[in-house]
């Protein structure tokens, strides 16, 4: 087995402990960083994104992957070039005005590190001005995620996409998600993408940086 084919199976299983220990073993065998992030890592959560689709596997296995994936990439930055580290630009994400749940937010920004994205996690309880201070303040910034778990805290997501509208700030897309979030409400409020579950939104924000 190679050690790229090593470490994607170390992320599908999960083995946080082994990860770190695995990626300086292979950086020492001339292994190329780049490669073990985007074949090994990247590669391995894309096929965990798939299978919690496919209904195969389930919220806490996705959990100890997206966890053993973060330590990986923890060992991994050292090597890796600036371009790379970088990844897909940065996404900034958070729980909306007025809300405090962040289990399901969590799991996303987990999601989305673990596609390649730089995430910079607000908490909860974020107003439409503290997203679009953070978006300013980091150039980068391609994606912003909007979770809610609350009917009366929708109304929240909606001002922030009116928020980011009224300063000009149409290349930045706008995802959302959430218990009672539904594609319809997307529409009405011209959001960029809705996406019912963390994989879902890992792969659609992939696809609206591409």
């Amino acid at each position: 087995m190679s050690k790229i084919d090593e470490i994607r199976e170390l992320i599908m299983k999960g083995k946080g402990k082994q990860i770190a220990a695995a990626v300086e073993e292979a950086i020492k065998a001339g292994e190329d960083a780049n490669k073990l992030l985007n074949e090994g890592m990247i590669g391995a959560m894309d096929e965990i994104g798939a299978k919690f689709t496919e209904g195969k596997i389930f919220v806490p296995e996705m959990l100890v992957s997206a966890k053993a994936m973060k330590k990986g990439v923890e060992a991994l930055k050292p090597h890796l070039s600036s371009d790379a580290a970088a990844g897909l630009g940065t996404v900034v994400i958070g729980t909306v005005l007025g809300d405090l749940h962040d289990i399901g937010k969590n799991l996303v920004a987990m999601m989305l590190e673990s596609a390649g994205f730089e995430v910079i996690d607000l908490g909860v309880d974020v107003s439409p001005e503290k997203y679009l201070e953070t978006a300013k303040a980091n150039p980068n910034t391609k994606i912003i995620c909007c979770s809610a778990l609350l009917t009366t805290t929708m109304p929240n997501i909606g001002a922030t996409v009116k928020a980011f509208k009224d300063a000009g700030m149409n290349d930045i897309k706008i995802m959302i998600g959430g218990a009672p979030v539904t594609q319809k409400y997307c529409d009405e409020i011209g959001a960029d993408a809705y996406t019912a579950d963390a994989a879902a939104a890992a792969a659609k924000a992939k696809e609206l940086v591409a």
